[in-house]
């Protein structure tokens, strides 16, 4: 088959199509013959060999998210059939025409969305479910600030919290992205390039304060961060693009019960991702596609994985960048 690989740790250029050989799928895998697989920012870190793939998976082929026809079932494998559109969440081997998935980490395709606009989902659904609904609890009513609210994980945050009865501020850095956000259905968008994020929030909520926050940046962020919360308030990282290192005010913490939490999804088990997977078949696939909707903001042939990375580096975007396979 036909795959992109990593050819040796780099800049967007190392990303080569190849002819590797064909996956097969062992006991409670599906293989599936993919259509789209989505870009994401671990596959630019593993691009530059720093977020190396699982044991098991295969090394020098990124991908964490496909859409396709499932072609072949492993030995006890339970809930789908060949011929079924399904979505996956990886550990990796996504940008490739075949890939093997743990049956509790497939979806059949939401009704109302293509097969093609899956691809964008699994990523990005699974991580808001994990950090905002079961890690940080969320309770209809609360309100969240996401930081990156264009990013796929601001755009697939704000669709959710917003159907399931929450209040959702963002911080983007243009006024059209913010704009978009807005028209996704965040309640405020602040540019944080032109104003402190941490005095407008505070002035617009009257120091009220904010339920959760769901975090990617790190570094100078997090005290400002962590000031934002209400009493008993959730800090969430997901990421530390600016920085794993930051000072914060212990007694701050105490005082007003915060919690400080995070987590990685990759090298989590797989029955651990299928009690998202579940999880997402309830409560979010029903409401797709009139209260949720797949954002893609550009599409991309497979060979041409170089330039989706750049695109992603530039941080240009609105949602979410695929690979196109068929």
């Amino acid at each position: 088959m036909k795959a992109i690989v990593i050819n040796e740790p780099g800049d967007p250029g190392v990303l080569q199509l190849r002819e590797v050989k064909m996956p097969l799928p062992g006991t409670g895998e599906v293989l599936i013959e993919v259509v789209a697989a989505g870009v994401n920012r671990p596959d630019i870190a593993q691009r530059k060999g720093k977020y190396p793939a699982p044991i098991g998976v295969p090394p020098d082929i990124p991908g964490l998210e496909v859409a396709g026809i499932v072609s072949q079932l492993g030995p006890n494998t339970k809930g789908f059939n060949v011929g079924d559109e399904v979505c996956a969440l990886l550990a990796g081997g996504g940008y490739a025409e075949y890939v093997v998935a743990p049956y509790q980490q497939c979806l059949l395709v939401p009704k109302g969305i293509s097969l093609q606009e899956a691809a964008s989902l699994p990523e990005t659904f699974f991580t808001v479910w994990n950090n905002v609904f079961d890690i940080a609890k969320f309770s209809s009513g609360e309100t969240v600030l996401i930081h990156g609210g264009s990013s796929g994980i601001g755009v697939t945050g704000i669709q959710m919290i917003k159907a399931m009865g929450g209040n959702v501020y963002v911080t983007a850095g243009t006024d059209e992205k913010c704009r978009a956000c807005l028209d996704l259905g965040a309640d405020i968008a602040i540019n944080y390039k032109k104003k402190d994020f941490k005095q407008e929030l505070s002035k617009l909520t009257e120091s009220q304060g904010i339920d959760i926050v769901l975090d990617m940046v790190g570094g100078e962020y997090t005290g400002k961060n962590l000031n934002l919360l209400k009493p008993f308030g959730r800090l969430v990282m997901i990421n530390a693009m600016k920085g794993k290192i930051a000072e914060v005010d212990l007694v701050h913490i105490m005082k007003n019960r915060l919690t400080l939490t995070g987590s990685t999804l990759r090298a989590q088990s797989a029955d651990y991702k299928g009690h998202i997977a579940q999880s997402l078949k309830d409560q979010i696939w029903p409401l797709f596609p009139k209260k949720i909707k797949p954002v893609i903001y550009k599409s991309f042939p497979l060979a041409d994985a170089p330039k989706a990375h750049l695109l992603m580096e530039s941080s240009e975007h609105i949602g979410k960048i695929l690979l196109l396979l068929k």
